[in-house]
């Protein structure tokens, strides 16, 4: 059961994390407007929100990233100091992100006093003393582990321990907590809860930001809700129930529905396209348990969830970036070469990945040679590159996907951000594949390349292309003829259009029980 607000402690704990009629934008993009946000000793605050509306930068603002363009921030009671002074934020605030910070090669006593000197003499480390004070840190605090052990050895949940600690050893009374469990199985989940309770009763402000809004329930005193990069929402959790908690992150539909435009052109396949079957996948984010289902010729299967609910790990395994521990993953009936990127594409898989950037495109190489990259064998003669095959190819791409380009020659790094994804997109329609995998395909392109994106993707289903499409936008779900909910690794619910967009995002936040056996569709039918 939930806490006393406050730990306990009563309303009247001083503030200690505070940004009041805070704003920010990023070019012509307003990340925040207005924000206010009180977080008071002893209490745990929830901040909640889709992605995108605005968390990541108001996290930035209160540790000392970013400054806001207007509005004021305050730690500790005293006004922000300025951002080059790291030495004292570090003793104001710490954030323990989703992705761990520690160093793999030190050890736990070591990463705790991290860049802080442990003797009088300057440039001289006083190892007994360091090691002395780091165990003293995990004696007051509760915490059981040996800070002798190297970090690359320690458990997700042991890494986040160190991160805690080495807050706590500054003196850090204001703690940020990013998506804490999201590579955390449900016991470590329990434990790292009981942590918050204790942090809470020895004073410490904790500002929690969870996908998972069950656990806001769990551990949090109060709650605020961004949409959009507005404030929302600002209550005692106690005092709002789950189905006003999800209309307020989701807002106001203009149809309760979500119609899906191509459900009626979809043809039913004799046989799927894709197989995937009783697949397992460890993972530090998003591990995979037990998943089976199959996309048809002519499908859009949407695979949607939290960060860390698996869906992004099953679409690796799918095109070879991760091998499965055990499960079979079929394509027209034969087994893929799993783990085997090579072999998956000259099998009929292409992928347009989640980050363009690091996967997505060579940014020095022409518009051409991106889009081609994947079809050297198709476009050579001999062994040697035919340039007229090549263009030919580019110039059909450039056009089907409207690329703006001064010309096929252009490094793709040059171009705006829409065109590179579209570049992207063509790079894996250029072999003209029977299974098309797509993460986030509209991530950061503006409202006119995010259309003619979906429309090229959903093109590519009406023409037989089975779409496996990873995403947790709400409108890019829209092209999709079926939607299978993950939620921490397993597949939980199945939605034929029309969807009701409240229903949907409650399911995906994992508010309403799932059977473990299979998942369910919408009237509530079990499925085998």
């Amino acid at each position: 059961m939930r806490e006393a607000v406050n730990g306990g402690l009563g309303p009247a704990q001083p503030s200690v994390g505070v940004a009041q009629g805070v704003w920010k934008a990023f070019g012509e993009t307003q990340a925040l407007r207005d924000i206010s946000l009180e977080v008071r000793a002893g209490e745990c605050h929830g901040l909640v929100g889709r992605n995108g509306a605005g968390k990541s930068t108001l996290v930035a603002i209160l540790t000392g990233m970013t400054y806001p363009d207007r509005g004021v921030v305050r730690i500790g009671g005293e006004v922000a100091p300025p951002l080059v002074d790291r030495a004292a934020w570090q003793h104001l605030v710490a954030c323990v992100y989703q992705k761990s910070m520690v160093v793999p090669n030190l050890t736990v006593a070591e990463n705790i006093f991290l860049n802080r000197v442990t003797s009088k003499y300057r440039g001289i480390v006083n190892w007994r003393t360091m090691r002395s004070r780091a165990r003293q840190v995990m004696l007051d605090w509760g915490f059981d582990l040996d800070i002798n052990r190297r970090a690359h050895d320690l458990t997700v949940e042991q890494r986040q321990i160190v991160e805690i600690a080495r807050a706590l050893s500054v003196g850090t009374r204001f703690l940020i907590l990013d998506e804490p469990t999201a590579s955390l199985e449900k016991v470590a989940i329990e434990r790292l809860f009981e942590r918050i309770r204790r942090l809470k009763e020895s004073g410490v402000a904790i500002l929690f930001i969870s996908h998972h809004l069950e656990e806001i329930y769990e551990v949090c005193d109060q709650v605020t809700v961004l949409r959009d990069g507005v404030r929302v929402l600002n209550r005692q959790v106690e005092e709002i129930g789950q189905e006003q908690l999800v209309e307020a992150m989701v807002g106001a539909a203009p149809q309760q529905e979500t119609n899906s435009a191509v459900a009626s052109q979809v043809v039913a396949s004799p046989r799927p396209r894709l197989e995937i079957s009783h697949l397992h996948i460890p993972a530090t984010l998003g591990p995979v348990q037990d998943v089976s289902f199959t996309v048809g010729e002519g499908e859009c299967v949407g695979l949607v969830g939290l960060q860390g609910s698996g869906t992004t790990t099953v679409a690796d395994a799918v095109v070879g970036l991760r091998k499965p521990a055990s499960g079979e993953i079929k394509l027209n009936g034969k087994p893929i070469q799993a783990g085997r990127v090579d072999a998956t594409l000259r099998q009929g898989i292409a992928y347009v990945p989640e980050d363009r950037h690091a996967r997505g495109f060579v940014p020095y190489l022409g518009v051409e040679e991106n889009l081609t990259l994947c079809i050297l064998d198709r476009v050579a003669k001999g062994g040697i590159v035919s340039r007229s095959s090549s263009q030919t190819v580019a110039r059909r791409l450039v056009k089907q996907l409207g690329i703006v380009a001064s010309g096929l020659d252009q490094p793709v790094g040059q171009l705006s951000g829409g065109n590179q994804q579209k570049v992207v997109v063509g790079r894996a329609l250029a072999r003209q594949p029977e299974v098309l995998v797509v993460v986030t395909p509209t991530v950061g392109v503006d409202v006119a390349a995010k259309e003619a994106l979906l429309n090229v993707i959903d093109a590519a289903r009406v023409h037989g292309t089975a779409v496996l499409l990873v995403s947790d936008d709400l409108d890019d779900l829209r092209i999709c003829t079926r939607l299978l909910v993950m939620v921490k690794g397993r597949l939980v619910k199945e939605y034929q259009p029309p969807w009701d967009r409240h229903v949907l995002i409650t399911a995906i936040e994992g508010l309403e029980p799932a059977s473990a056996q299979g998942y369910t569709e919408t009237n509530g039918e079990e499925l085998s």
